[in-house]
């Protein structure tokens, strides 16, 4: 779920960036959140994809943050976090396509669901996480 990912994807990210330059376990991670380590990894992987942040394995190792806070923007993590998903979903199941609604509604669903993503992208684009760290 895009929600919950990207508020994981944030929390992560802000705690990377007050401790720029430190490497952070999963599990320091995972205590902040209050959540299993398991979850962080997953989004830790996604966010390393996006090349946000670089990980270390070991003893001494963790993950820390790629970029400085100010060059990343709120859309940037929120891009890592939705994926090819939508922040709003089709239905699971194929609609009656003999149905006047149902053999259409997906089709006219995609470009509204596509504006929205593009607006909640263009006005996160707006906010740098170091912005949003400075909250703290």
């Amino acid at each position: 779920m895009v929600k919950t990912k990207f508020s994981i994807s944030v929390h992560i990210m802000t705690l990377l960036a007050m401790f720029e330059g430190e490497w952070l376990t999963s599990s320091h991670i995972a205590g902040s959140l209050n959540v299993n380590p398991v979850l962080v990894r997953k989004e830790l992987s996604a966010l390393k994809l996006g090349g946000l942040i670089e990980s270390k394995e070991g003893k001494n190792g963790g993950v820390k943050i790629l970029k400085n806070a100010s060059k990343i923007k709120m859309s940037d993590i929120f891009s890592i976090a939705k994926g090819s998903d939508n922040v709003l979903s089709l239905l699971k199941n194929t609609p009656n396509p003999k149905c006047l609604v149902g053999k259409q509604i997906n089709e006219k669903l995609k470009p509204i669901m596509s504006r929205i993503d593009n607006a909640i992208t263009n006005e996160l684009g707006k906010i740098t996480l170091e912005e949003f760290r400075k909250e703290f």
